[in-house]
């Protein structure tokens, strides 16, 4: 059988406990074998002016995952066009890995907006989706798509533009992400 994949799209600037928690879940009480973090370069919806360097992000989040079995970094999207797309990045994936099958996650905000995204119907018609409860995310007439799984996931109130905001206010982020990460933010001055 065909290793079941999760796939975690995000900027992760920077990734913190919550990201980590939502992905653990993801792999250890679904039937996922692994959660793979593809760092974004560039979220279309997103302003390219305010994202770190994608090769910082990507190194934090390979930081945060050094100790874990089935949680994995992923810089597919490094490679692709920008801005990224989820479809043609799951297109390239089902090339790339035909023997695995590859799971979106997502954030129930991004489930209420899913039908902005291109090519929408394709992603609902071929690949399974497990969402994340998120604060105050609406509702969406989606929920009840046969391609969607509401998952338990633990509703985490914490952001990646906390972070940067308390970091930039000089405030002390320990708990919220890991210490190894932490580090990296303040050798490489980022944030501020």
């Amino acid at each position: 059988m065909n290793k079941q994949i999760g796939l975690f799209f995000g900027s992760f600037n920077p990734v913190h406990i919550g990201h980590l928690m939502i992905a653990s879940y993801m792999a250890n009480f679904t039937e996922l074998d692994e959660v793979w973090f593809v760092v974004s370069p560039q979220n279309p919806f997103k302003e390219k002016k305010n994202l770190g360097n994608m090769y910082d992000r990507l190194e934090m989040v390979n930081i945060a995952l050094e100790k874990s079995e089935n949680l994995i970094a992923s810089s597919i999207e490094f490679n692709l066009p920008q801005p990224s797309y989820t479809i043609d990045t799951l297109i390239h994936l089902n090339e790339k890995y035909p023997n695995k099958d590859f799971v979106l996650i997502m954030g129930e905000d991004n489930l209420v907006s899913l039908e902005k995204w291109k090519n929408y119907e394709i992603i609902l018609r071929d690949y399974k989706i497990f969402v994340y409860p998120r604060p105050n995310a609406g509702e969406s007439k989606l929920k009840d798509h046969p391609s969607i799984t509401i998952t338990d996931t633990p509703l985490i109130e914490i952001s990646s533009t906390f972070i940067r905001q308390a970091i930039k206010n000089g405030k002390n982020v320990k708990y919220f992400t890991p210490d190894a990460v932490i580090d990296f933010i303040d050798k490489k001055g980022l944030y501020l």
